[in-house]
C-alpha cells in the first residue's frame, strides 16, 4: 500500500462515514476518501485505499469468506490474531487476522448497527441477527461483547443459520440415527404423541426435529415458532413465524411467547416452538393440552433426565409454579428424544425416553430405548402409548 494512503488517512475516513447513518457505498466510500486526503491521491492511490476500506465495510469484512463456506458453522473471534473455525469437528484456528484490536471493535459495531442493535461502552454487548449475510439463506446470529467486559479484548460470535432440511432417511443412511431407532420415531410421529429434541449446544436438535416434521402427514399444517429461523422442514404446508428483537430505540420487539399465542389462532394441526428457552414454554404446554396433539420443541438440556428440571426453571419465568408445570408436562408430552455429539464432532441419537408421574406428581424421564443397549424399562410404556394412539 502506498505511503500515502497512511493509517491515519483511514482512521479519517472511517470517522466520517460512522458520521453518516447510510450504508457506505464504493460511491460515498471514494468520495470521503477524496475529502480526507484534499485530492491529493491518484487513482492507483484511491484504489489501494477504497480496497481496504470496502473490504473492512463490506458484509462481514475480512470474516466474510469464511461465513461462505458450506461447512463452516460457527466463526469465532477472540483476538485480532485469533479467529477460530467450526467445521463440525472441534474449533480449529483460522489464518484470517485482523489489524488490530480497533478493527475487530470497528467490525462488531458495525455488524450490530446492521442487526438494529445498540453496541458502546454504555451497552457493551449485543444479541442479534444478520439478514442476508452472503453464505446463509437464513442469516448470521450475532454476539459480540466489547473490552473491558472482554478482557483480552473484543469478543465476536457468529453462527451461520443453514437450513435444517436432512429427511429422516437420510439421518439413517448416514449413521446419525440407527434404522430400529428410525422405524420407532417414524411411528412416534404417525401416532402424534407430543416429543421435546433435547441435548447440548451443536449437537444436531433442529436437524433431528425438522427431519422428524418431514416425517408428518402432507395433510397436516405445521405452525413453527423460532427465535431465529433455522427450520426449513421437507413439508408441503409449514408456516413459519419468526422472532424479532427490539431495534436501537427499543421497540419493535415480537417475542416466542407472543408468536405462540398467534399460532394456536391459525388453525394448526401440529404446533412446533424451535427451541423453547423461556415464558413460552408455559403457553406450548397450555397449546398441547388443548387438542393440539403431536406439538414438538428442542430444549437444552446434557441428558433426559435435566429436562423436568430446566422446564421448571423456564415455566418460572411465565410465573408457573412448580406442581403445575409437572402437572402440564406429565399431560402434555409423552416423549423425549435426546441427541449427542460426540467428540469427533459425529452427531447422533442416543436415547428415546418417555415421560412418567411418580406418586408424588413429579415427572421423570424414563429411557425406552438406548443407542447400543437392550431395550429400557420404558419401552413398555412407549408401546403402549403407540398401540392406543394407533388405534384411534
Amino acid at each position: 500500500m502506498s505511503a500515502l494512503v497512511s493509517p491515519d488517512l483511514l482512521d479519517r475516513v472511517r470517522a466520517r462515514l460512522a458520521s453518516t447513518s447510510a450504508l457506505p457505498s464504493p460511491a460515498t466510500v471514494a468520495a470521503a476518501i477524496r475529502a480526507e486526503s484534499s485530492g491529493v491521491l491518484g487513482d492507483t492511490d484511491l484504489l489501494d485505499a477504497l480496497r481496504v476500506l470496502q473490504t473492512e465495510l463490506t458484509g462481514a469484512g475480512v470474516l466474510e469468506p469464511l461465513l461462505g463456506q458450506q461447512d463452516i458453522s460457527d466463526v469465532l473471534v477472540t483476538a485480532p490474531d485469533e479467529v477460530w473455525v467450526d467445521r463440525g469437528v472441534g474449533l480449529e484456528r483460522s489464518a484470517v487476522t485482523f489489524d488490530d484490536e480497533a478493527a475487530v471493535r470497528r467490525l462488531a459495531q458495525r455488524l450490530a448497527l446492521a442487526a438494529g442493535r445498540r453496541l458502546d461502552d454504555a451497552q457493551p454487548w449485543v444479541d442479534g441477527r444478520l439478514p442476508g449475510v452472503e453464505g446463509s439463506d437464513f442469516g448470521v446470529r450475532l454476539h459480540a461483547v466489547l473490552a473491558p467486559v472482554a478482557q483480552a479484548g473484543t469478543c465476536l460470535s457468529l453462527r451461520v443459520l443453514r437450513p435444517a432440511t436432512q429427511g429422516l432417511d437420510t439421518l439413517c443412511r448416514s449413521g446419525a440415527v440407527p434404522p430400529d431407532a428410525g422405524d420407532l420415531l417414524r411411528r412416534i410421529v404417525a401416532a402424534r404423541l407430543a416429543f421435546l429434541v433435547v441435548g447440548g449446544t451443536g449437537a444436531g436438535k433442529t436437524t433431528l426435529l425438522a427431519a422428524l416434521l418431514g416425517a408428518v402427514a402432507p395433510r397436516e399444517r405445521i405452525i413453527c415458532v423460532e427465535d431465529a429461523a433455522e427450520l426449513a422442514p421437507t413439508h408441503p404446508h409449514v408456516v413459519r413465524l419468526v422472532a424479532r428483537a427490539p431495534n436501537v430505540e427499543g421497540i419493535g420487539e415480537v417475542t416466542v411467547r407472543q408468536l405462540v399465542r398467534q399460532a394456536l389462532r391459525m388453525r394448526p394441526d401440529r404446533i412446533v416452538v424451535g427451541e423453547v428457552r423461556g415464558a413460552e414454554v408455559v403457553d406450548l404446554l397450555t397449546a398441547l393440552n388443548t387438542g393440539h396433539d403431536g406439538g414438538a420443541g428442542t430444549v437444552h438440556a446434557n441428558s433426559p433426565e435435566e429436562v423436568p428440571a430446566r422446564l421448571e426453571a423456564l415455566a418460572a419465568l411465565g410465573g408457573m409454579e412448580r406442581a403445575a408445570l409437572h402437572s402440564q408436562l406429565a399431560a402434555a408430552v409423552q416423549v423425549v428424544l435426546h441427541v449427542r455429539r460426540t467428540v469427533d464432532g459425529r452427531r447422533s441419537l442416543a436415547e428415546i425416553g418417555v415421560l412418567e408421574r411418580g406418586a408424588a406428581g413429579e415427572v421423570s424421564v424414563v429411557p425406552a430405548w438406548t443407542s447400543g443397549s437392550a431395550a429400557g424399562p420404558g419401552a413398555e410404556r412407549l408401546a403402549a402409548l403407540l398401540i392406543r394412539r394407533e388405534m384411534r
